[in-house]
């Protein structure tokens, strides 16, 4: 008894050990604290630009003083949707990003199924090495070198006459230029130099959900007496659809709103992410620049409303 009473009092927790104690006793309270600051982030940084996008979209132009007349109107969307130009811009970088998109799916999805089903042990990391490695160095390098290798006296036109396929270049080429055609100033040029950047944005996405197939489902399909492309069409393609959608999310995505390849390598005509450039610097009508932004942002939702109805994102 008397040892009990000399033996000194226990002392208070610490402020850190009460906080924890409380937080370990409500699980709630701890899993609020967790997920405040990124909610916060999302909902103020990034919600909350595109909201003040979206109203800047609905404010015009004073075409008399050039000042923003802060003015709820739908006269930027009506010049936007009014003129030809504009509507040729839109239609052009659409076409661009359809055509870009299912481009990278055919050529992607051979190559991530071989490396899901075929590849082992050191070609796999080789392979993953090469789709990979272009995304290390600079994406402005990547094009500037692309309009190198694209121009008149350039690599792919000297291996062309060395064909003997000049002919077959020339008839590719939509925009003539001073001093003859050449793939550095045409929409054919522009389409491989997109296809190039964001094509293994759609091989890692397509080999992931091709990693995710059981492989007793192609046995299955082979014991029953399908062959490889029946196999291919009714258990494979269903269950990679998926992840070709979310690879054409970024590729078509990224497309829609790009400046800098069209700027630097393709021809005169503008595309969407150009006259946002344009739009917001040089002319500094912010409305129609925010305006011109919304139309990316909502061909992508219809894009993923259709994904969604034909069941894309089921699996994920």
């Amino acid at each position: 008894m008397n040892a009990l009473a000399m033996s000194p009092a226990r002392p208070a927790p610490g402020l850190r050990r009460r906080l924890a104690n409380l937080l370990y006793s409500r699980r709630g309270l701890w899993l609020t604290a967790l997920l405040l600051p990124p909610l916060l982030w999302l909902g103020i940084i990034y919600l909350g630009s595109l909201f003040a996008l979206l109203a800047q979209s609905f404010f015009a132009l004073d075409d008399f003083t050039g000042q923003v007349r802060y003015e709820l109107t739908l006269d930027t969307y009506r010049a936007l949707f009014a003129s030809p130009a504009n509507l040729d811009i839109i239609l052009r970088t659409l076409g661009m990003a359809l055509a870009v998109t299912v481009a990278a799916a055919l050529i992607a999805f051979p190559i991530a199924q071989y490396m899901a089903f075929h590849a082992r042990g050191r070609s796999r990391a080789l392979l993953y090495l090469a789709v990979m490695l272009p995304l290390w160095s600079s994406y402005l390098v990547r094009v500037y070198a692309w309009r190198l290798m694209l121009a008149k006296e350039g690599v792919i036109a000297w291996l062309a006459e060395q064909l003997g396929l000049s002919g077959a270049l020339d008839a590719l080429l939509a925009t003539p230029v001073v001093g003859g055609p050449t793939l550095s100033s045409s929409y054919f040029g522009m389409f491989l130099v997109f296809l190039y950047v964001w094509l293994p944005f759609m091989i890692l996405p397509i080999q992931a959900a091709l990693e995710r197939v059981p492989r007793s489902l192609l046995q299955a399909s082979g014991d029953l007496g399908a062959r490889p492309g029946q196999t291919l069409r009714h258990v494979v393609l269903p269950l990679a659809f998926p992840g070709v959608v979310a690879g054409s999310i970024f590729t078509f995505s990224l497309t829609l709103g790009d400046f800098i390849i069209p700027g630097v390598v393709g021809a005169p005509g503008y595309f969407i992410g150009q006259m946002v450039y344009v739009q917001q610097g040089t002319a500094g009508n912010i409305p129609l620049a925010a305006a011109f932004s919304v139309v990316p942002i909502v061909l992508i939702g219809l894009y993923l409303a259709v994904a969604r109805r034909l069941g894309a994102f089921d699996a994920l």
